[in-house]
């Protein structure tokens, strides 16, 4: 890894070519491009250890968007890595910083979301982990402080998977001139991980649609200015008439916005979701909603399963939630069977999307939703969502009718559908 006063740490690391390559970079900024399973988490936290070994005594720093994804996942490796080289250091969980115990250089772990706090100590080096998600203002704002006089490397460096042809793309690979280099990781590259999971790539194939398995599995940067949000569905494919299957439960999942108050009735069959009906109210209530859905369904042998949105737990002027309105509604105008399956929060908006274009089309090709054609609002947002140029969020200024019945149904399908060990998505990282 390097010298420092005498020390030598040799560490066991077999690097992929890409990894090698990054590592060998003598740019000034220095970036790590590519897909899931590629060994960017890796290559993050070897380049800050190398870096805190040429630079003795001068501070560094390792950030990433969010403190959970801080504490998860960048910070979980670089420890992972020290304890099983037996590289000794000190560890300040008040002050959230690392001492080396061989250079005393110290390493401070910082999340990049409120970026103003970022101004202050001299660094000689820093790294980000998932820059795309970071905002350009805090790498600004952390190249400003790599100006250490006593250092002998100065450097910063990130990884990321590429989210369409963002500031990340335009600053590391369209225009980066000569202080800005990015190494791009090719799929399949990581023979580590293949050798322990043969088929890591095909369970993502069978798991993500198509363009989603583009950028995250093979790291493709794709143009997202106003694409679709769920671009797999497509009329021929996904609208059919459904009869509902009286020895099924009956899945409702409601989006509690006022106009209009949307809402799907679904089945699931053989991992098959069938959207039979929807429920759509301008300017509706909570109550309302309740009192369609009954006057529709008001006999229902196997029962009801109620999912819906986060902000249905928000007290309203009456004092009670929406999830409150509807068990009491329920419990004096109805005899069905309800349960409910309603997070505390919504799931990120960018796994939810996938999600879904998963169940209309897999990259395998396979088909695991349909929609009754009387559900024309929600036909009407699987056509017409977009995303908000060069982001992952939905863009609900563009017509306020739009968003509210798919946001329904994704709720439902993340609740019910989602893998239960998503390959690559959890917390922790493979590499």
């Amino acid at each position: 890894m390097g010298r420092s006063e005498g020390i030598r740490r040799e560490i066991i690391y077999d690097p992929l070519p890409s990894q090698k390559a990054f590592h060998e970079s003598a740019a000034r900024f220095k970036g790590f491009s590519g897909p899931i399973g590629c060994g960017k988490s890796q290559a993050l936290c070897q380049e800050a250890i190398r870096l805190s070994y040429q630079n003795a005594g001068r501070p560094g720093l390792l950030g990433a968007p969010t403190y959970p994804m801080l504490r998860d996942a960048t910070q979980v490796t670089l420890l992972e890595i020290l304890d099983a080289t037996g590289i000794p250091y000190e560890h300040n969980k008040a002050e959230n910083t690392l001492t080396m115990v061989d250079t005393r250089s110290k390493i401070l772990f910082r999340p990049l979301e409120d970026f103003e706090r970022l101004r202050g100590t001299n660094l000689a080096w820093f790294g980000v982990d998932e820059l795309t998600y970071t905002q350009e203002a805090a790498w600004l704002r952390l190249e400003g402080r790599l100006r250490d006089p006593k250092a002998k490397r100065l450097c910063g460096f990130a990884a990321w998977t590429p989210k369409g042809y963002d500031w990340v793309y335009r600053r590391f690979i369209a225009n980066g001139g000569e202080d800005y280099r990015a190494v791009i990781a090719r799929p399949f590259e990581n023979r580590h991980l293949l050798a322990r999971i043969p088929d890591y790539y095909e369970r993502l194939r069978k798991s993500y649609d198509d363009r989603f398995y583009q950028q995250e599995a093979l790291g493709s940067y794709l143009s997202m200015d106003g694409s679709r949000a769920y671009a797999a569905f497509e009329r021929g494919a996904h609208v059919t008439e459904l009869a509902v299957n009286p020895r099924r439960k009956l899945y409702w999942a409601l989006d509690f916005n006022v106009d209009p108050m949307s809402s799907v009735v679904v089945q699931i069959e053989d991992e098959r979701v069938l959207v039979a009906d929807e429920i759509v109210i301008r300017h509706g209530t909570t109550q309302e909603a309740c009192e369609e859905f009954l006057k529709r369904y008001p006999r229902h042998y196997p029962g009801v399963v109620i999912f819906g949105d986060a902000s249905g737990y928000q007290q309203q002027t009456t004092g009670a939630t929406d999830y409150e309105m509807v068990r009491e509604y329920f419990q004096e105008h109805s005899n069905l069977r309800v349960e409910y399956k309603a997070p505390r929060s919504n799931p990120p908006v960018k796994l939810r999307v996938n999600l879904m274009n998963s169940k209309l089309r897999s990259a395998a090709g396979d088909v695991r939703m349909v929609v009754d054609p009387k559900c024309k609002e929600l036909i009407a947002d699987l056509e017409q969502v977009v995303f908000k140029a060069e982001t992952w969020q939905i863009d609900k200024d563009r017509d306020r009718l739009r968003t509210h019945t798919s946001d329904a149904l994704g709720y439902l399908v993340w609740q019910e559908c989602r893998p239960k060990a998503t390959v690559g998505l959890g917390q922790r990282r493979v590499l």
